[in-house]
């Protein structure tokens, strides 16, 4: 059996392992990290030889770094990767290029209905009507889309919303509140299996999940970089941040918002955000426009989607998808009986 896993700005590691009785009998771990001393590869392998095939990623973890000594130094990688690295290969969890993606380019439809596909791909999924899926947002409308979590009262000005023309609508997952006009900035979903992040921490599976975002950026001329828990950053300032949410089915959603040409002005007439919440959002003044990645790159907000999902589709299995009739009628349905309610949108003052 044979697994590897390469560590997010890390090493690779790769482990192959021979399963007798239910229980690692032969186990080789190696790749490109760098480890001193290196008798502590024996000891490492060693550890594991005799673990059920069952056993955690938190047990194999542990059995690693019981097995090491205080002076044993591993660059590129961890017990952890490890961990992850025999769990792939024992077929408990999974990597990019385990799945088969669907790519679902932007279809414009309200924001509201959008917050709601988020739902209903994520059963699409669970129950095998379709696999792991990237898709883009577009809309037509302007609306704040706050966090699960967060107060209505002390995120947005209702009234000042109300006059400007903008929806508020509450999401799924956690995180802060996106503003959305037609064109202004870039957001995408992609809804997998827990098994693709299987072992890794909350803020190691963020980073994970956007790698290939950040490798499309450095593409069309963006050096960014993942700033924990949740921000996607360069030298210039923030460019966007990410948000989850994890069901109990096993699937897991994933989506970030990329700032491409934001009014600023109006933004913070809607939203009570003061200048240290966006000190380090490269905002100086409201009176301007937050542009990062119009002004870095000089590309049309399509052009850039469109090498995204050039990018997305040359480094994983990925084919052009549809939305299904059913996951529309279940995201209609659940913008009337959820999204645009009072009940959710005040779920929290």
């Amino acid at each position: 059996m044979h697994g590897e896993y390469k560590v997010p700005g890390g090493k690779l590691v790769v482990a192959d392992i021979e399963v007798h009785d239910d229980c690692l009998s032969q186990v080789s771990i190696s790749g490109d990290f760098f480890l001193e001393p290196d008798t502590a590869l024996t000891h490492i392998n060693q550890a594991l030889i005799g673990l059920p095939s069952t056993a955690s990623q938190q047990a194999l973890t542990a059995a690693i770094t019981e097995a090491l000594d205080d002076d044993v130094v591993m660059f590129g990688f961890s017990a952890e990767a490890v961990a992850i690295a025999v769990r792939r290969a024992l077929g408990k969890a999974s990597s990019w290029l385990d799945h088969q993606f669907t790519l679902i380019p932007p279809v414009t439809m309200p924001a509201a209905m959008h917050v709601a596909l988020d739902d209903a791909l994520a059963q699409s999924v669970a129950k095998g009507l379709r696999g792991p899926t990237l898709r883009f947002w577009d809309w037509d409308d302007s609306v704040v889309v706050i966090g699960c979590f967060q107060s209505v009262k002390n995120e947005v000005d209702m009234a000042a919303a109300q006059e400007a023309g903008v929806q508020v609508v509450r999401r799924i997952t956690g995180g802060g509140a996106m503003f959305m006009e037609p064109g202004n900035c870039i957001t995408y979903s992609l809804t997998v299996p827990t098994s693709i992040v299987d072992g890794m921490s909350i803020e190691a599976s963020y980073q994970f999940l956007d790698a290939w975002v950040l490798a499309a950026l450095a593409e069309v001329g963006i050096q960014a970089h993942y700033k924990p828990l949740n921000d996607i950053t360069s030298a210039q300032g923030k460019i966007g941040g990410a948000a989850q949410k994890r069901f109990g089915t096993g699937i897991l959603l994933h989506h970030a918002t990329l700032a491409y040409d934001i009014d600023a002005d109006k933004m913070l007439q809607v939203l009570r955000i003061g200048r240290e919440k966006i000190s380090d959002k490269g905002i100086t003044s409201a009176n301007k426009r937050v542009d990062p990645m119009r002004s870095q790159t000089g590309l049309s907000r399509a052009a850039i989607i469109d090498a995204f999902m050039r990018h997305f589709s040359k480094t994983y299995q990925a084919q052009l998808g549809d939305y299904l009739p059913e996951e529309l009628s279940t995201a209609k349905a659940l913008v009337a009986d959820k999204f645009l309610t009072d009940a959710w949108l005040y779920k929290v003052n």
